[in-house]
């Protein structure tokens, strides 16, 4: 196992503000990692507040073993919040923050194999636990398949080289570890952005694949809105398009009154009212932050709350 660099909390004093902290209050991480928001959370919390949190890797959940007894953290993707707020005996909550996306540890673990600057197994799963891996898919995916979920996951312009490359490689030898795929999407790239390796947006689909994170995301978000109390806040912090794209759209509808039909005879007081309130401008990382950890570059939060 390779040495793991202290995991750097993106945004911390801005999503945690975000959620206008209650003394009292109850609230959920639904993103744990290493606790870097959940410690600051539960600094604003007085002695009747309480913080659920939620991880889905063991390793991020075995950090996590904290003596405080208005903390709970439970092994569990985050797709599954509503079904754990009942777990846990919790009817409403005063706000949610989901920090998306991989972790540093995850990334610098090379184990996991999340990422080409190790040879190692191609796992990618967050949680170790179940479901299939990076390797085992790629060993039974067809090239029409592959070549999908290079160019709707990644947005890799070279998808259907990428997989040809694949399919062509696996006949003789399956592809089993990170510096085997490295090196069969370098030789199928023929340029790629100055500074970016060439199977950056492969290694990326694969996890977003393995990990569903984008249906993870889709069926999170409408459970956050139900388990909040109105003033209740929800702050999610995405890090590349395919997520913000997702949090942007449904953070918008919600923001909006259901559409009735024309010339229906109402009062304004009858009229549907939106269930979210957004609150200010997506936030970027300042300069400050960016320079001191690079991975916080494409960072953007969003916040809303619920009316």
């Amino acid at each position: 196992m390779s040495e793991v660099a202290p995991h750097r909390t993106v945004l911390l004093a801005e999503a945690v503000g975000a959620l206008n902290v209650r003394q009292e209050g109850v609230y959920v991480d639904a993103t744990f990692g290493r606790g870097g928001h959940s410690r600051a959370i539960l600094a604003q919390l007085g002695p009747q507040g309480r913080l659920i949190a939620l991880d889905r890797d063991p390793q991020a959940v075995a950090a996590g073993d904290w003596s405080d007894a208005r903390f709970s953290l439970v092994h569990a993707p985050f797709s599954r919040l509503g079904e754990v707020l009942r777990e846990e005996g919790v009817g409403a909550i005063d706000g949610a923050l989901l920090d998306l996306g991989v972790s540093s540890p995850q990334l610098d673990d090379a184990g996991r194999g999340f990422s080409f600057r190790f040879d190692a197994p191609l796992d990618m799963r967050m949680d170790t636990t179940r479901g299939e891996t990076a390797a085992q898919w790629l060993a039974h995916a067809k090239q029409e398949e592959i070549a999908g979920v290079l160019k709707d996951y990644g947005e890799e312009r070279f998808a259907h080289a990428i997989a040809k490359a694949v399919a062509a490689a696996r006949t003789g030898e399956p592809v089993t570890t990170t510096r085997q795929l490295a090196a069969l999407v370098a030789q199928a790239v023929r340029t790629r952005e100055p500074g970016q390796h060439p199977a950056t947006r492969t290694f990326q689909a694969l996890r977003i694949l393995v990990n569903q994170e984008l249906e993870e995301l889709s069926l999170v978000l409408p459970q956050a809105v139900d388990a909040l109390k109105p003033g209740g806040r929800l702050v999610v912090i995405s890090f590349h398009s395919l997520e913000d794209r997702i949090v942007k759209r449904f953070l918008r509808d919600a923001a909006q009154p259901d559409r009735l039909p024309a010339r229906l005879p109402l009062r304004a007081a009858e009229l549907p009212q939106p269930r979210l309130r957004l609150v200010g401008k997506p936030q970027r990382p300042a300069a400050a932050e960016t320079n001191v950890n690079p991975r916080a570059r494409s960072a953007v939060m969003r916040v809303a709350e619920k009316i």
